[in-house]
Protein backbone atom coordinates (compact mmCIF):
# COMPACT_ATOMS: atom_id res chain seq x y z
CA UNK A 1 0.00 0.00 0.00
CA UNK A 2 1.50 3.34 -1.06
CA UNK A 3 1.62 6.18 1.45
CA UNK A 4 0.10 9.61 0.71
CA UNK A 5 3.58 10.96 -0.04
CA UNK A 6 4.29 8.19 -2.53
CA UNK A 7 1.11 8.34 -4.58
CA UNK A 8 0.49 10.50 -7.61
CA UNK A 9 -1.35 13.77 -7.01
CA UNK A 10 -4.96 14.21 -8.04
CA UNK A 11 -6.10 17.19 -10.09
CA UNK A 12 -7.53 20.15 -8.22
CA UNK A 13 -10.46 22.26 -9.43
CA UNK A 14 -8.28 24.44 -11.67
CA UNK A 15 -6.78 21.56 -13.59
CA UNK A 16 -10.05 19.68 -13.82
CA UNK A 17 -11.48 22.78 -15.46
CA UNK A 18 -8.54 23.01 -17.87
CA UNK A 19 -8.49 19.35 -18.97
CA UNK A 20 -12.24 19.04 -19.47
CA UNK A 21 -12.53 21.55 -22.31
CA UNK A 22 -12.85 21.24 -26.11
CA UNK A 23 -9.48 23.00 -26.39
CA UNK A 24 -7.80 20.15 -24.52
CA UNK A 25 -9.40 17.62 -26.88
CA UNK A 26 -8.06 19.53 -29.89
CA UNK A 27 -4.62 19.65 -28.28
CA UNK A 28 -4.60 15.91 -27.65
CA UNK A 29 -5.80 15.19 -31.18
CA UNK A 30 -2.88 17.20 -32.57
CA UNK A 31 -0.42 15.45 -30.24
CA UNK A 32 -1.72 11.96 -31.04
CA UNK A 33 -1.53 12.65 -34.78
CA UNK A 34 2.07 13.83 -34.32
CA UNK A 35 2.91 10.71 -32.32
CA UNK A 36 1.38 8.50 -35.01
CA UNK A 37 3.70 10.06 -37.59
CA UNK A 38 6.75 9.42 -35.40
CA UNK A 39 5.65 5.84 -34.67
CA UNK A 40 3.58 4.50 -37.57
CA UNK A 41 2.90 1.17 -35.80
CA UNK A 42 -0.80 0.37 -35.56
CA UNK A 43 -3.02 -2.34 -34.13
CA UNK A 44 -1.12 -2.92 -30.90
CA UNK A 45 -2.19 -6.18 -29.28
CA UNK A 46 -2.42 -4.51 -25.86
CA UNK A 47 -2.13 -0.83 -24.95
CA UNK A 48 -2.60 1.30 -21.85
CA UNK A 49 -3.28 4.96 -21.08
CA UNK A 50 -2.26 6.16 -17.61
CA UNK A 51 -4.04 9.19 -16.17
CA UNK A 52 -6.91 8.93 -18.64
CA UNK A 53 -9.15 11.49 -16.92
CA UNK A 54 -12.62 11.62 -18.45
CA UNK A 55 -11.56 9.43 -21.39
CA UNK A 56 -11.20 12.00 -24.18
CA UNK A 57 -7.63 10.92 -24.93
CA UNK A 58 -8.57 7.25 -24.73
CA UNK A 59 -11.21 7.79 -27.40
CA UNK A 60 -8.64 9.43 -29.70
CA UNK A 61 -5.99 6.76 -29.04
CA UNK A 62 -8.44 3.95 -29.76
CA UNK A 63 -9.44 5.56 -33.05
CA UNK A 64 -5.90 6.43 -34.24
CA UNK A 65 -3.84 3.46 -33.03
CA UNK A 66 -6.56 0.76 -32.98
CA UNK A 67 -5.21 -1.44 -30.15
CA UNK A 68 -6.93 -4.85 -30.01
CA UNK A 69 -7.10 -4.61 -26.20
CA UNK A 70 -7.06 -1.20 -24.56
CA UNK A 71 -6.85 -0.31 -20.87
CA UNK A 72 -7.20 3.16 -19.33
CA UNK A 73 -6.40 4.05 -15.71
CA UNK A 74 -6.65 7.07 -13.46
CA UNK A 75 -5.92 7.57 -9.78
CA UNK A 76 -8.98 9.79 -9.32
CA UNK A 77 -12.20 7.80 -9.00
CA UNK A 78 -14.22 10.95 -9.75
CA UNK A 79 -12.46 11.27 -13.11
CA UNK A 80 -13.14 7.60 -13.83
CA UNK A 81 -16.82 8.27 -13.20
CA UNK A 82 -16.62 11.13 -15.71
CA UNK A 83 -15.10 8.67 -18.21
CA UNK A 84 -18.04 6.30 -17.76
CA UNK A 85 -20.40 9.16 -18.62
CA UNK A 86 -18.25 10.63 -21.41
CA UNK A 87 -17.63 7.43 -23.37
CA UNK A 88 -20.41 5.73 -25.28
CA UNK A 89 -21.56 2.22 -24.27
CA UNK A 90 -19.72 0.82 -27.31
CA UNK A 91 -16.53 2.65 -26.34
CA UNK A 92 -16.78 1.43 -22.75
CA UNK A 93 -16.93 -2.14 -24.02
CA UNK A 94 -13.73 -1.56 -26.01
CA UNK A 95 -11.86 0.41 -23.31
CA UNK A 96 -11.22 -1.30 -19.98
CA UNK A 97 -11.38 1.39 -17.27
CA UNK A 98 -9.53 0.87 -14.00
CA UNK A 99 -8.77 3.14 -11.02
CA UNK A 100 -5.02 2.80 -10.42
CA UNK A 101 -1.91 4.78 -9.54
CA UNK A 102 0.91 4.94 -12.09
CA UNK A 103 3.29 3.90 -9.31
CA UNK A 104 1.48 0.57 -8.86
CA UNK A 105 -0.11 -0.47 -12.13
CA UNK A 106 -2.15 -3.69 -11.87
CA UNK A 107 -0.60 -5.33 -14.94
CA UNK A 108 2.09 -7.99 -15.33
CA UNK A 109 5.59 -7.09 -16.40
CA UNK A 110 6.04 -6.95 -20.16
CA UNK A 111 2.31 -7.09 -20.84
CA UNK A 112 1.84 -3.89 -22.89
CA UNK A 113 2.87 -3.05 -26.44
CA UNK A 114 2.26 0.67 -25.83
CA UNK A 115 1.71 3.05 -22.92
CA UNK A 116 0.31 6.57 -23.32
CA UNK A 117 0.54 9.36 -20.74
CA UNK A 118 -0.63 12.94 -21.22
CA UNK A 119 0.54 15.34 -18.53
CA UNK A 120 0.66 12.70 -15.81
CA UNK A 121 4.31 12.34 -14.82
CA UNK A 122 4.76 15.84 -13.37
CA UNK A 123 1.99 15.06 -10.84
CA UNK A 124 3.99 12.20 -9.32
CA UNK A 125 6.36 13.06 -6.43
CA UNK A 126 8.69 10.18 -7.36
CA UNK A 127 8.33 10.63 -11.10
CA UNK A 128 11.38 8.45 -11.83
CA UNK A 129 9.58 5.54 -10.17
CA UNK A 130 6.62 6.37 -12.43
CA UNK A 131 8.87 5.95 -15.46
CA UNK A 132 10.23 2.68 -14.10
CA UNK A 133 6.66 1.39 -13.73
CA UNK A 134 5.93 2.28 -17.35
CA UNK A 135 9.09 0.43 -18.36
CA UNK A 136 8.08 -2.57 -16.24
CA UNK A 137 4.71 -3.10 -17.95
CA UNK A 138 6.08 -2.49 -21.47
CA UNK A 139 7.32 -5.34 -23.62
CA UNK A 140 10.86 -5.01 -25.00
CA UNK A 141 10.47 -2.94 -28.14
CA UNK A 142 7.20 -1.44 -26.86
CA UNK A 143 6.45 2.27 -27.14
CA UNK A 144 5.87 4.99 -24.55
CA UNK A 145 3.96 8.01 -25.86
CA UNK A 146 4.12 11.02 -23.56
CA UNK A 147 3.24 14.67 -23.16
CA UNK A 148 4.71 16.64 -20.27
CA UNK A 149 4.98 20.23 -19.10
CA UNK A 150 7.84 21.83 -17.18
CA UNK A 151 7.78 23.63 -13.79
CA UNK A 152 8.34 27.04 -15.36
CA UNK A 153 4.81 26.66 -16.72
CA UNK A 154 2.98 25.17 -13.72
CA UNK A 155 4.99 26.63 -10.82
CA UNK A 156 5.31 30.28 -11.77
CA UNK A 157 3.95 33.07 -9.55
CA UNK A 158 0.49 32.84 -11.13
CA UNK A 159 -0.10 29.13 -11.70
CA UNK A 160 1.27 27.97 -8.35
CA UNK A 161 -1.65 29.78 -6.71
CA UNK A 162 -4.18 27.93 -8.87
CA UNK A 163 -2.64 24.49 -9.53
CA UNK A 164 -1.42 21.91 -7.04
CA UNK A 165 1.75 19.94 -7.84
CA UNK A 166 4.67 18.38 -5.99
CA UNK A 167 7.34 21.03 -5.39
CA UNK A 168 10.56 19.06 -4.97
CA UNK A 169 12.67 17.27 -7.57
CA UNK A 170 10.86 18.56 -10.65
CA UNK A 171 12.17 17.86 -14.14
CA UNK A 172 13.06 19.78 -17.26
CA UNK A 173 13.83 18.30 -20.67
CA UNK A 174 17.38 17.23 -19.80
CA UNK A 175 16.26 15.58 -16.55
CA UNK A 176 13.47 13.75 -18.36
CA UNK A 177 15.73 12.46 -21.13
CA UNK A 178 18.28 11.18 -18.61
CA UNK A 179 15.61 9.40 -16.56
CA UNK A 180 14.11 7.84 -19.70
CA UNK A 181 17.56 6.59 -20.65
CA UNK A 182 18.08 5.06 -17.20
CA UNK A 183 14.67 3.35 -17.52
CA UNK A 184 15.80 1.89 -20.87
CA UNK A 185 13.26 4.10 -22.66
CA UNK A 186 15.33 6.23 -25.06
CA UNK A 187 13.48 8.74 -27.19
CA UNK A 188 12.95 8.01 -30.87
CA UNK A 189 11.27 11.34 -31.53
CA UNK A 190 10.48 14.52 -29.62
CA UNK A 191 9.06 17.98 -30.13
CA UNK A 192 10.03 20.30 -27.30
CA UNK A 193 9.32 23.94 -26.51
CA UNK A 194 11.99 25.07 -24.06
CA UNK A 195 10.68 26.02 -20.60
CA UNK A 196 7.18 24.90 -21.63
CA UNK A 197 7.01 21.17 -22.32
CA UNK A 198 7.50 18.23 -24.63
CA UNK A 199 5.63 15.62 -26.62
CA UNK A 200 7.67 12.53 -27.38
CA UNK A 201 7.84 8.86 -28.26
CA UNK A 202 10.22 6.48 -26.49
CA UNK A 203 10.88 2.81 -27.22
CA UNK A 204 11.87 0.22 -24.63
CA UNK A 205 15.25 -1.27 -25.36
CA UNK A 206 15.62 -4.94 -26.17
CA UNK A 207 18.38 -6.14 -23.83
CA UNK A 208 20.22 -9.40 -24.24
Amino acid sequence: MLSAEETSAKLNWGERLAVNTPVRVLQQRFEINWMAKVCPARGFARALEVGCGRGAGARLIKKRFKPAEFHATDLDVEMMQKAVRYLSPEEREAIHLCAADQLALPYPAGSMDAVFGFGVLHHIPDWRAGLQEVARVLKPGGFYFLEEIYPTLYQNFITRRILVHPHRDRFDGDDLRLALKHAHLPLIGAWEVKYIGIIAVAQKMVIG
